[in-house]
């Protein structure tokens, strides 16, 4: 029972904190990460990470996804697949380069250096679409081309890793022990792909027409549920972010007539407990313990891990045609690390990729970009014309 009690005092100080933090003008979820970092190992030391808040939030991320599916518009994806894809490339060309070349003038060696470099081309999209949810920003042009990129970012990130797993010697992504080689890890991620085109045409309108003769309060969710995850399992079964698959199963479910329905669900369903540990769970990964002998390394990585996104995705939405404004806030949407650049880190850290020593350091950055991702995309939808502020579906509809 005292998982019960801990339970009940994290979502009265998430309620409580993000509330002032809406109060005082800061994204809700900064509120809630802050949460964490007092109450968990950073100051407090109440609460630590364990295995049941950590299934919590993994649920979370995963229901935040697909309700982000949901919301999205996949006409608005498949118009912005191009820029989303330069946008990704670019994404992680910077970090690759510049993080792995200062890790390494900084005394790390090559090898580690690179692996460094590939984490932080990783960008975890929950976070950015938790905020361009709060302030209507995810049905744009820039929200669909974050979306779209922070996708393709995964699969990069993923095939990065493989490859330098293997060079190691140690075969695979997964940490079952099970051998896979970077051939078997595309092919099973094109074939996942694959899957999901049938999902979002056939199968998820077929089971949520079923749904609707089951004689079984709230079946349409329960099925709901069953899709997003299945394809989160999926997903992950492939070495991918079960987030993705969760996003992907938001998209289907939306292009079926429940949509509404399972919209109006799926919010309190997820707000209420699981999503509020998600952004918690940041916060308890964070430790000060060993700070001091890294302060400079900490410092100055954080700072390139948000330059080398704004900069490297800005330059590609540049490179696609985007305004100045729309420049800032897609490569402001990619800062975010999360719990992507979190499982990077921790599959590399197993493999023996990096020290126990820069492991330590690597969560505190990711974390410390991740709390810095919101601030950043909140200014850039501020820096917006209106008109560009508002759903391109409404602007269109306005002009018909």
């Amino acid at each position: 029972m005292g998982f019960i009690g801990t339970l009940c005092l994290l979502l009265v100080l998430t309620t409580l904190a993000g509330h002032f933090s809406n109060r005082i003008g800061m994204p809700s979820v900064i509120g809630q990460i802050l949460v964490g970092i007092v109450v968990g190992p950073a100051v407090l030391g109440w609460i630590h990470l364990d295995t049941t808040i950590n299934l919590f939030s993994e649920i979370g991320v995963i229901i935040l996804m697909f309700i982000g599916g949901l919301e999205s518009n996949l006409t608005l994806l498949r118009k912005y697949l191009r820029p989303a894809i330069i946008v990704a490339c670019m994404g992680v060309i910077f970090p690759v380069i510049l993080m792995g070349a200062t890790a390494n003038l900084l005394g790390l060696s090559a090898f580690e250096s690179l692996f460094i470099g590939v984490v932080f081309s990783a960008t975890s999209v929950s976070i950015s679409v938790e905020v361009l949810r709060e302030y209507g920003a995810l049905d744009t042009k820039e929200g669909a081309t974050i979306l779209g990129a922070a996708v393709a970012d995964d699969i990069i990130g993923v095939i990065l890793l493989s490859i330098m797993i293997s060079l190691m010697g140690t075969q695979g992504l997964s940490t079952t022990g099970s051998q896979q080689n970077i051939g078997l890890v595309l092919i099973e991620q094109v074939l996942f792909f694959v899957a999901t085109y049938f999902v979002v045409k056939w199968i998820a309108p077929y089971l949520m027409g079923i749904s609707e003769k089951l004689l079984m309060a709230s079946s349409r969710t329960i099925t709901s549920m069953v899709i997003c995850l299945g394809m989160a399992w999926l997903a992950n079964l492939v070495g991918l972010s079960g987030a993705v698959g969760a996003f992907f199963a938001g998209i289907a479910v939306a292009h079926t007539p429940s949509r509404n329905v399972i919209a109006e669900h799926m919010e309190p369903l997820g707000y209420a407990t699981f999503i509020p540990l998600f952004f918690v769970s940041i916060g308890l990964n964070m430790s000060f313990s060993h700070i001091q002998d890294s302060l400079i390394f900490i410092i100055i990585m954080t700072i390139l891990a948000c330059l080398t996104k704004l900069a490297g995705c800005g330059l590609g939405a540049k490179m696609s045609g985007f305004s100045r404004q729309s420049d800032y806030m897609i490569g402001a949407g990619m800062v975010s690390r999360g719990e992507m650049g979190l499982i990077i880190a921790q599959i590399g850290f197993s493999a023996g990729l990096l020290s126990a020593t820069y492991y330590s350091d690597m969560i505190l950055i990711i974390v410390l970009a991740t709390m810095i991702a919101p601030f950043l995309l909140k200014h850039a939808i501020k820096k917006l014309p209106n008109e560009a502020n508002e759903p391109l579906v409404d602007r269109q509809l306005e002009q018909i």
